[in-house]
């Protein structure tokens, strides 16, 4: 039985692009193997990261003047990859608004003088600094943020402009929300949260600022090497990316990102409501910076957060912990999952209330 997955990442994925990949797995494209058997040099899998590169350009609207390029590592390969490429004098800023952005500033500090500009752990990451109020570092090479925080749950609700170039990582919102990608100088996302299973990493980066990476930057970590092999420098994670593929097919059969983006606000307004007029339930991220992807929800008793987890499992939603480092509970509500799934999560909410209240 299919359960609803609420998992932060790896995450639940379009049913109609499961179906497709198990269709396709003994026999891809009429070559007698699986698409995890075939050469990555193969012309049919080179058709795949054609086709990928292709439609990340069209869905995201990105200038030609970008590269668009498949890596592996996982984000947390680019907190190291962002400084080996762009910080050409040293210095960069960086504003802190979560763990994963606290771990990409740590990476900065090895390499160069790594800024933290903006701060939000006093008040457990559940805001974002007013960028409007920062101070910018002057002649730093770039500033990094992380758009969406998936175990706080906040987001920026419009982005910081500066003169530095803008890194984003994107990981747990791409394709949720429509960008002006030339606002950013460089855009990644581990695809493991609404993209794809885990392997794969989307870079977007400006080609004018990725032409003199670090000379202690290894080869394979060097935006430029990637974007002159068409991300096949090497082996590939080839499934990881035949599989985002088809879940970027299936997001512009559905109306692309403007259309994602109404069906996830449409989602995360039910959740949020729900939430809000709750006695039992609730949300501690101001309301300005809440996360459309990621809901973090508590009780107030770690004994009763503990049995709703236990009992959601039972009902057939699954991976609804909160993060050790928030506690309660998390409903992760990527593109994949369906309003049905938002829907029965409210229903077993108010049945847990009516119960436990």
């Amino acid at each position: 039985m299919r359960v609803y997955n609420f998992a932060a990442g790896p995450s639940t994925l379009p049913l109609e692009v499961l179906k497709q990949a198990q269709e396709e797995f003994l026999d891809f494209a009429g070559t007698g193997m699986s698409v995890t058997e075939i050469s990555h040099r193969d012309k049919a899998y080179g058709a795949v990261v054609t086709e990928a590169e292709a439609l990340v350009r069209e869905l995201l609207k990105v200038p030609d003047d970008y590269a668009v390029i498949f890596v592996q590592g996982g984000a947390s390969q680019q907190f190291a990859a962002v400084p080996l490429n762009l910080m050409h004098s040293g210095k960069a800023d960086y504003i802190v608004t979560g763990n994963f952005a606290k771990k990409a500033w740590e990476e900065g500090k090895i390499y160069g003088q790594a800024n933290k500009i903006g701060d939000s752990s006093d008040k457990v990451y559940t805001y974002i600094p007013d960028i409007d109020k920062l101070t910018y570092t002057e002649g730093a090479d770039y500033l990094h943020i992380t758009s969406n925080n998936t175990i706080f749950g906040t987001r920026y609700p419009e982005f910081p402009k500066c003169k530095a170039p803008l890194v984003a990582d994107m990981s747990s919102e791409i394709f949720s929300r429509e960008i002006n990608v030339a606002d950013f100088g460089v855009i990644y996302a581990g695809a493991q949260k609404n993209l794809a299973p885990a392997g794969v990493t989307i870079v977007i980066a400006k080609r004018a600022l990725i032409q003199d990476p670090l000379p202690i930057c290894p080869t394979m970590l060097k935006w430029k090497v990637q974007d002159e092999n068409g991300s096949l420098y090497n082996t590939p994670p080839a499934f990881s990316i035949y599989m985002a593929n088809l879940v970027l097919r299936n997001l512009k059969a559905k109306g692309g990102v403007k259309a994602m983006n109404e069906a996830d606000e449409y989602k995360a307004a039910l959740l949020y409501d729900f939430i809000d007029n709750s006695k039992l339930y609730k949300n501690n991220v101001v309301k300005k910076f809440r996360s459309i992807m990621n809901v973090p929800f508590v009780t107030g008793s770690e004994e009763l957060d503990a049995k709703f987890v236990a009992e959601a499992k039972k009902a057939g939603l699954v991976s609804l912990k909160g993060h050790r480092l928030v506690g309660g509970m998390r409903a992760s509500i990527y593109n994949a999952m369906p309003v049905e799934g938002v829907k029965a999560l409210i229903d077993f909410m108010k049945k847990f209330e009516r119960e436990n209240g």
